[in-house]
């Protein structure tokens, strides 16, 4: 039974499973929803930047969504990543949407474009003003270009629905910032998987992972120990996420995480261009690093 608040907890990036033709392989995926749902997250992130979600076109869209929510067995909540740097054309997207089975929409920081926070303040507050679900702010400066200041955040925060930030910044002190001046109700998420037991130590309420797509049950109970107060418990867990963690990323993501996920047999580790499918060197270490951690599922 889901007992943690909507939101709270560990979600799952979910990778988009590929065929060697690049062709989306939709049994993996929803082999892929069950995993992670037996391994005890909290809730799902559909398309987001783990889900290759810049390279599926608007009608493989619509099916993952679908095949998410059919392969949903324990009704998990759903975060759907709509985000763009194109303000009306974002807007026309989310009024083309269905938001049947979707409770929030997770909305990267518009990139390239690098508008003031002024500009910023006002693509947010027009996304959310036109979106029928909540909207969780996405702040991956590492991607866009562009870091969401408190400052920025937290005026966000005021919007009646806009319920919470992913950061990935990775500048704890930012995220100390945001905690201890956001309204009781704004969610801080952590958007980088070995930041999220310090995070949840000064006010968060979970993690949006790459992680969990391969060691759910592991990450999951980290996750909730530290949820729990239990600081202690957590840290026997942290060690071995922190040494797979730099793996993950060493070639681009997803493509470490959908390497670990083909060592364990579950999908092909194919990606779609211009991402390059892992390298046999970073399997090797992949492989190894995950023998000596110990890390099953």
């Amino acid at each position: 039974m889901h007992t943690l608040p909507k939101f709270h907890g560990v979600a799952p990036a979910l990778i988009t499973p590929m065929q060697a033709d690049r062709t989306i392989d939709w049994t993996a995926l929803g082999k892929l929803v069950q995993y992670v749902s037996t391994g005890g997250v909290d809730y799902l992130v559909v398309q987001g930047t783990t889900g290759e979600s810049v390279t599926t076109s608007a009608d493989e869209k619509k099916k993952i969504i679908a095949t998410v929510q059919e392969s949903n067995s324990k009704n998990l909540p759903i975060v759907y990543g709509l985000g763009g740097n194109h303000t009306e054309n974002l807007i026309a997207q989310i009024k083309q949407t269905s938001f049947d089975g979707i409770d929030a929409i997770l909305s990267v920081c518009p990139y390239y474009n690098k508008p003031s926070a002024r500009g910023v303040i006002q693509h947010y507050r027009a996304v959310a003003d036109a979106s029928p679900v909540p909207v969780i702010l996405y702040n991956i400066p590492g991607r866009t270009g562009i870091n969401l200041s408190p400052e920025t955040i937290l005026t966000l925060a005021e919007h009646p629905n806009i319920i919470g930030v992913k950061e990935a910044s990775c500048i704890i002190e930012q995220c100390m910032e945001i905690a201890a001046h956001k309204p009781a109700d704004f969610l801080l998420i952590s958007g980088d998987d070995v930041q999220a037991v310090p995070i949840i130590s000064i006010g968060g309420v979970g993690v949006m992972s790459v992680i969990a797509n391969a060691f759910p049950h592991q990450f999951s109970q980290m996750i909730h120990s530290a949820l729990a107060g239990d600081f202690a418990e957590a840290r026997k867990s942290l060690g071995s996420f922190l040494a797979v963690d730099p793996y993950l990323y060493e070639e681009g993501n997803p493509v470490g995480v959908k390497k670990i996920l083909a060592l364990k047999g579950m999908i092909q580790a194919q990606v779609r261009m211009p991402l390059a499918e892992a390298s046999e060197e970073l399997g090797v270490k992949l492989n190894r690093i995950i023998q000596q951690e110990n890390l099953s599922n």
